[in-house]
């Protein structure tokens, strides 16, 4: 998989961005640092003021690619489904087995994430802590609606597409696939958030890994045709 994803080249929503950020060295540098600081200072400090010092450069060059810290969240959070969907893809193509491609597809989606070196770029542990902690806000908007008509959420929601159509392979009779995907995708986030912030909250830990949970829970809602 990994000589796969080598040659692969990760595309993002033209309208999120001003001018493409993986065109360029400056670009790269913006996605590479902007994860960095936004996992160190959290998205409600993070300016692109102080971007552009840790890069050193100017602010403006940074408003070149992305008009809003809202659409540089936005494009965050689109590479790391887009890159968790490849994993996905790659992943179960060749299995067979209804049952075996459901609990691979919950792993991948649900897993603590590790560094795979694909895009040099991109720090995908740091990545994933930003999307932990961070997803939310791109969504709890009142331009929801309207940035969702754009398809600025494409990607997150074909992930959950992808998702129910493995479960209702495993069970067609089921009656609710879209919100068990979605719950599995999102409640993912949560598990791991609650497990390193709250941890009398959930029942992952070091041992129990919300993957455990996640496969637990749909396979026990479940009623397998094979």
């Amino acid at each position: 998989m990994k000589t796969l994803l080598s040659n692969l080249r990760i595309d993002i929503n033209e309208n999120i961005y001003l001018k493409d950020p993986q065109s360029s060295d400056l670009g790269k540098r913006i996605i590479k640092n902007s994860i960095l600081l936004i996992d160190d200072i959290g998205f409600d400090s993070f300016t692109f003021k102080k971007l552009g010092q840790l890069i050193g450069s100017n602010e403006s060059s940074i408003y070149r690619y992305f008009d809003s810290k809202h659409k540089l969240l936005l494009y965050l959070a689109s590479w790391y489904w887009a890159w968790l969907e490849y994993q996905l893809v790659f992943s179960t193509t060749n299995i067979a087995d209804p049952k075996e491609k459901l609990e691979k597809a919950i792993n991948i989606l649900t897993r603590t994430i590790e560094s795979d070196f694909t895009f040099s770029h991109i720090d995908e542990v740091a990545l994933n802590r930003v999307v932990i902690n961070e997803y939310s806000k791109s969504y709890l908007t009142k331009e929801v609606d309207e940035e969702n008509k754009d398809g600025y959420f494409a990607i997150y929601k074909r992930l959950i597409t992808r998702l129910h159509d493995v479960i209702i392979e495993v069970d067609n009779t089921y009656k609710f696939p879209h919100s068990l995907a979605s719950t599995v995708l999102e409640g993912a986030l949560h598990q791991h958030f609650l497990k390193d912030h709250f941890k009398s909250l959930t029942d992952c830990n070091e041992q129990t890994k919300p993957s455990d949970y996640f496969t637990h829970l749909v396979f026990n809602v479940l009623s397998p045709t094979k």
